[in-house]
Order: structure tokens, then C-alpha cells, then sequence
């Protein structure tokens, strides 16, 4: 069985996006109907138009906390979460004189490995920082996400600047800078109160905001127009189209966006 299919059962349906860490379904669960194709580079072209506070509720959504929060509060602290990404990007990025991931990773002692997939097919995973000073790549969605890049019209919106790999990295040397400074940094210090018998207290993390900042941290590093949380349809699309537009549905939906009627896409450049 190939590594698509062993996956296959775990798209249906989505339960979190982030860089393709999904939380799988029973194979044993509903079955949803499928879905009417739609052109990758149609969705990457929709999905620009999603803003800050956009990606925030869906960030959110993927968070067991996000009933708590009020849709003031969720953009406070993402607006929060992507100025602590941008904040720690530039500090790390002068400390060692270079912005660029793999130059970082090596100099910050960083031990990278480029496997061709996890050894667990549970959930598909496209990168992964593992403490203290561990990073995994899978290759096997590297190279499908390089020849999703070929579909009609995705290099002219996804820009020159787009290194699938280079991305990847930035999002977990973050990761790593927000274990080695969990202390002070904003992503690690906000919490919010949980219920608990008085005069007791319960404050937990907020799991989301680390994901937020990484992808803010990695699009600051790698110079991106868009946010990286683009790359969640994009990658997910290689392993299963059905999946990443449902995927690109439900953002859309979430940001209060439109999506475009796939008979009147042109490939944008061509």
C-alpha cells in the first residue's frame, strides 16, 4: 500500500490544518461525500485575499480553547502572536548575520534530517521539531508539494520567492527559539484562566498562538508576500485534492470570503 493510501483515511474529515499536522478520523467514521474539483492555483489565488484577522479565526478554530475568546480578543492575540514571530525573526536573524533558514539552523546547532516520511502514518506530517535540538523534513511531501508548484497558474501567485523546504525549516526553527526562551516569550507567557474549585487556579497556554508565530517568524525569514498559512491547502493538496478543498472551503468561510466559481478561473501569468 502506498504511503497516500495509508493516509488517505485520516483527510476525511480535517480536523486541523498547520502545516499538515492533522489529528486523523476512525476509519470507522462518516464517510463525506466528495467534492467538485477545483484548480490548486484558483484556491492559492482566493486565498490571498484572506487578512490577518482571517487566518486568525482559523488558527483558532483548530484550538480546543477557542471558545473562550471573544472575535475581539482572538484578533488581539493574533495580532500579538504574528508581532512575537516578526520580533524573534529579526532578533535571531541579527544575532547570527543571516536570515536564511539552513545557514540558522546550522549555526543555532540545529541537527536536521531529511526522511522520507514519518515513521507513523496516524497523521501526515510535513516537518517537525522534536526537543531539544531535532528537525525532521519528509521528503516524500517535499517533492509532491514541487510538482503541485507546476499546476497552472501556482508559480505566478505563489512568486519566485517560495522554497518549499526553506519554508518548512523557518516554521520549526521556531519551534525551537520558543522552547529555548519559553520564560519570556509572549507565545509560552499568555494564558488564559480554566475553570477550577476557588480560591484555586487553572491558566493553560494557548496552543494556537505558537503555531501563529511560527508562521509569522518563517514568512518573515523567507521574505514571503503571503502568509505561509497558505501552504496548509497547498501541501495538503498533494496527498488529497478532496481534502484541501474542503480545506480551502472552510478558511474561506471562516474569513468571510467568497469563493471564486471554478469556471471562471484563468491561470494567472498565462
Amino acid at each position: 500500500m502506498s504511503f497516500k493510501e495509508k493516509v488517505k483515511p485520516y483527510f476525511e474529515p480535517i480536523a486541523d490544518g498547520l502545516f499538515g499536522k492533522q489529528r486523523g478520523s476512525s476509519r470507522g467514521g462518516p464517510q463525506l461525500a466528495p467534492v467538485a474539483p477545483r484548480p490548486i492555483g484558483q484556491m492559492m489565488e482566493d486565498l490571498l485575499r484572506v487578512d490577518e484577522e482571517g487566518w486568525g479565526t482559523y488558527a483558532f478554530s483548530r484550538d480546543p480553547l477557542n471558545r473562550k475568546f471573544t472575535p475581539e480578543k482572538r484578533l488581539e492575540l493574533t495580532q500579538k502572536a504574528n508581532a512575537c514571530g516578526r520580533e524573534y525573526a529579526q532578533k535571531i536573524s541579527q544575532q547570527y548575520g543571516t536570515s536564511d533558514p539552513t545557514e540558522l539552523a546550522k549555526k543555532m546547532g540545529m541537527l536536521v534530517e531529511y526522511p522520507e516520511m514519518p515513521k507513523s502514518a496516524a497523521r501526515v506530517l510535513f516537518a517537525e521539531y522534536k526537543a531539544p535540538n531535532h528537525i525532521y523534513l519528509y521528503m516524500d511531501a517535499v517533492r509532491k508539494a514541487r510538482t503541485t508548484l507546476i499546476e497552472p497558474g501556482v508559480k505566478a501567485v505563489l512568486t519566485p520567492k517560495l522554497d518549499i523546504g526553506s519554508l518548512l525549516l523557518a516554521h520549526e526553527l521556531f519551534h525551537y527559539v520558543e522552547e529555548t526562551n519559553k520564560k519570556e516569550i509572549f507565545t509560552r507567557t499568555e494564558k488564559v484562566e480554566l475553570w477550577a474549585p476557588k480560591p484555586l487556579h487553572n491558566r493553560s497556554t494557548i496552543g494556537c498562538l505558537g503555531e501563529i508565530a511560527a508562521m509569522e517568524f518563517a514568512r518573515t525569514l523567507t521574505d514571503l508576500p503571503y502568509s505561509p498559512y497558505l501552504m496548509d491547502v497547498f501541501l495538503v493538496y498533494g496527498y488529497s485534492q478532496d481534502a484541501a478543498v474542503r480545506l480551502y472551503e472552510e478558511i474561506m468561510g471562516l474569513a468571510g470570503q467568497r469563493p471564486s466559481a471554478p469556471e471562471t478561473y484563468a491561470p494567472a501569468g498565462e
